[in-house]
């Protein structure tokens, strides 16, 4: 395989690896980095990417494992997850500056959850995507991605209810 049928490949989620990799890593530099490794380490196996059913899955796999390995080797004990891609519309001041505020406050809700949640909040309301590919890179199966996804949008709605109803947590 050459460079452009290699390209022609992993164009379409070349920017899903980064922004899996920036959710877990929170740094641009490293998760650039850990984009390159994972890019790299494909390239060495491109005699067999063919082989691979859903080559997209693999890489995000691939993505989700380095990262955690660079977490784990910092000893970082908690990941921060920053969502940084909302753009609203020439909003006006109060309206961007609650926009803001609401996403500091959902950002700390699922700061707050376990990393496993975060992880599939992030493949499936961020990166939208389907339970059956989640399965495949979490190792787990649908029914438990489907409870997992939904023990950590009850906690975020709680949160979110308890900073609506008393202002401050």
């Amino acid at each position: 395989m050459d460079q452009n049928d290699f390209l022609k490949l992993i164009t379409p989620f070349k920017d899903k690896l980064f922004r899996l990799a920036k959710r877990l890593l929170v740094s641009t530099e490293e998760a650039e980095d850990a984009t390159q490794e994972v890019l790299l380490k494909l390239w060495n196996k491109n005699e067999d990417l063919g082989n691979y059913n859903s080559l997209e899955a693999f890489a995000m796999t691939m993505t989700k494992n380095y990262c955690l390995d660079q977490l784990k080797a910092k000893r970082s004990g908690n990941l921060k997850l920053v969502h940084d891609n909302y753009i609203d519309r020439q909003p006006s001041l109060e309206n961007q500056l609650e926009a803001k505020d609401s996403l500091n406050w959902v950002e700390k809700a699922i700061n707050e959850l376990p990393e496993q949640q975060r992880i599939i909040i992030q493949m499936r309301d961020i990166e939208e995507y389907e339970f059956e590919e989640i399965a495949k890179i979490m190792n787990m199966n649908e029914t438990a991605i489907r409870v997992a996804l939904s023990r950590a949008r009850k906690t975020i709605r709680a949160f979110m209810l308890k900073t609506n109803d008393y202002g401050i947590k």
